[in-house]
């Protein structure tokens, strides 16, 4: 990997974005069945979701704009798309289904945005861009599942649309960690400040809520 990082830097990857203006925190597909690994889940998914857990709350602490979001396809399958016919268990990922309501330990408080989507991006076909700008978001904080798949499209996406992305790397798990740590790497390198939970707090503890 040292090697790898060595090659990235020489050619000008890997620049460090920073927290600059309003800070917003978004929080990918943490549902039930991202949390069990009979269903969706496995890997470090579980650790993930408890370290996200003391984020959000002091996200909600400063008042920072959060969003969550959940895959939510039709009952009747109506919506299904390239995404379900690549994975078509996805399909039992509807409103009611306890699968795909998120964990109760990160439950939306009020005011909070919940994207239901059906493909990978929590930007892609929904309004989350408009509803961070509109509250003056500059930089958005990732967590979630999982890093190789939504998380990393959002990620990408997020960076099109002008945000500054970081990823909270012991926030983020993949039913794999070969995946998982690819995926950190690589949006590392071209897409988003990578830090964990502690250096956050590190990073915040000079300026007072």
């Amino acid at each position: 990997m040292q090697r790898d990082e060595a090659v990235y830097q020489r050619q000008g990857f890997g620049a460090q974005l920073g927290l600059h203006g309003q800070i917003g925190l978004l929080i990918i597909d943490f549902v039930n069945g991202f949390a069990d690994p009979a269903v969706f889940g496995g890997g470090n998914i579980p650790e993930a979701i408890r370290a996200t857990v003391p984020v959000l709350a002091e996200a909600r602490r400063r008042g920072w704009p959060v969003a969550h979001s959940r895959i939510v396809f039709a009952d009747d399958g109506a919506d299904r798309n390239i995404f379900a016919l690549k994975v078509p268990s996805m399909l039992t990922l509807t409103e009611q289904a306890h699968i795909s309501a998120i964990v109760p330990e990160l439950e939306p408080a009020e005011g909070e945005l919940v994207v239901r989507k059906t493909v990978p991006s929590a930007f892609f076909g929904t309004g989350l861009s408009s509803w961070l700008t509109q509250r003056s978001v500059q930089t958005l904080l990732v967590a979630g599942a999982v890093t190789s798949g939504c998380v990393r499209a959002s990620v990408v996406d997020a960076m099109s649309y002008g945000f500054r992305p970081g990823v909270l790397a012991d926030c983020v798990g993949d039913r794999a960690l070969a995946p998982h740590e690819a995926n950190l790497f690589d949006m590392g390198q071209k897409n988003a400040d990578v830090m964990d939970s502690e250096r956050l707090f590190e990073t915040l503890a000079p300026f007072t809520a």
